[in-house]
């Protein structure tokens, strides 16, 4: 559990100690913007990997305890957490990486629901198993990837308003929100369904489905309520 506990703070550190905040900015005049992103991408893999390793054989201490009636809204919140994370991969968006130079365009698809969408897909679906799996392993693993998500949200914002200027950037802004539906509820923009396309829907839709009927083989728990 030690390892687990510091694989997790390491996970913490990289992605809300440097990126995003001005140590990256430090970094890249001092290394590079390439140099940054190759020792930042390394590392961020080494975390991810020590993260997983140490929560695969963490042992099961309960919290709460699994909660099986809490499956069912797992099963059905997991396909909009899909939808989020797959639509939002394969959407050109500013807030990705190398993608600022799309801040003057009119936002599109996804990125009328949030500007966010990778972000707040993993945050769901953390969530979702954070609240399911009830012990100490899971509070550790699932709550660290959700921490990073939603701080990466205004840590991706306040770096793409420092390189791209504040008008630039808060013009689209204005345009967007990072809760999702949130800028459409507040008439800043449309629902744009078709600016996702009709292959990226059905991408996560598939990707969703193929996770629900191989998960109890690929990670050993059935989704299904006993």
């Amino acid at each position: 559990m030690v390892s687990l506990a510091l694989a997790a703070l390491a996970f913490l550190g990289i992605h809300l100690g440097v990126s995003g905040t001005t140590l990256r900015d430090r970094a890249v005049a001092a290394v590079g913007l390439r140099g940054y992103m190759l020792a930042f991408s390394v590392a961020s893999v080494g975390a991810i990997v020590w993260l997983v390793l140490a929560y695969q054989s963490a042992p099961y201490v309960p919290t709460w305890g699994q909660l099986e009636g809490w499956k069912p809204v797992m099963i059905v919140l997991m396909l909009p957490a899909f939808l989020l994370v797959v639509i939002g991969l394969t959407t050109p968006n500013p807030t990705a990486v190398a993608q600022e130079g799309l801040v003057n365009r009119a936002p599109q698809g996804i990125v009328r629901i949030t500007r966010h969408p990778f972000l707040m897909g993993v945050a769901l679906w953390s969530g979702l198993h954070l609240i399911g799996n009830g012990d100490v392993a899971s509070l550790l693993f699932f709550a660290a990837l959700a921490i990073t998500a939603l701080v990466g949200t205004v840590s991706i914002d306040a770096k793409r308003r420092r390189a791209l200027g504040a008008e630039a950037w808060d013009r689209f802004a204005s345009r967007t929100s990072v809760v999702p539906f949130a800028a459409i509820l507040a008439g800043r923009n449309s629902l744009d369904v078709r600016g996702m396309g009709w292959w990226r829907p059905v991408a996560g839709v598939a990707a969703y489905a193929l996770m629900l009927g191989g998960h109890a083989h690929l990670v050993g728990v059935s989704p299904w309520p006993a």
